[in-house]
């Protein structure tokens, strides 16, 4: 490796806790970002321990985050979170924990008014149809199929 592409410990240590000050993250992207700076892999073990000893890395910090944004702001459901989450290479142990972030009558209105706001925007005439659309939509986001039916059929009795 020539020096001009040489990037040192301190270096990249410094890179690294930029990248994770800016926002929470996991380990997967801070090793990620230390293959995109073309950080020796020598010192990727030293940089991470580096970042978790100076609170800059905290797997569960970064997981309760996540969990609070995707739910408040993307209003994904409980399994769409965890599917992202083990995805992104996080335990379970701490997946549970994270997932306790969500407040459950929060989720139940919110959940609620995505399926209304999804029924009153859905411009289909046969109602099979129109339910089947919303379902598909609302799996997606990472809600239970039970939930799902139960809401649909709610609104669809309701007109």
């Amino acid at each position: 490796m020539s020096s001009s592409n040489y990037i040192s410990f301190q270096e990249a240590k410094n890179k690294l806790e930029t990248y994770c000050a800016y926002q929470e993250r996991c380990h997967t992207e801070v090793i990620n970002k230390l293959y995109a700076l073309k950080i020796p892999v020598g010192l990727h073990d030293e940089v991470v321990v580096h970042l978790i000893k100076n609170n800059y890395l905290n797997e569960e910090r970064y997981a309760k985050s996540f969990v609070r944004g995707k739910h408040r702001l993307r209003l994904w459901g409980e399994r769409r979170i965890e599917q992202e989450l083990k995805f992104r290479g996080i335990n379970q142990r701490i997946i549970i924990i994270a997932l306790k972030e969500i407040d459950q009558e929060e989720y139940q209105s919110n959940f609620l008014a995505l399926c209304e706001r999804k029924w009153e925007n859905t411009k289909e005439n046969d109602l099979y149809k129109k339910k089947k659309k919303i379902q598909d939509y609302l799996y997606r986001k990472g809600y239970e199929l039970n939930e799902i039916i139960d809401a649909l059929d709610h609104l669809a009795i309701q007109g």
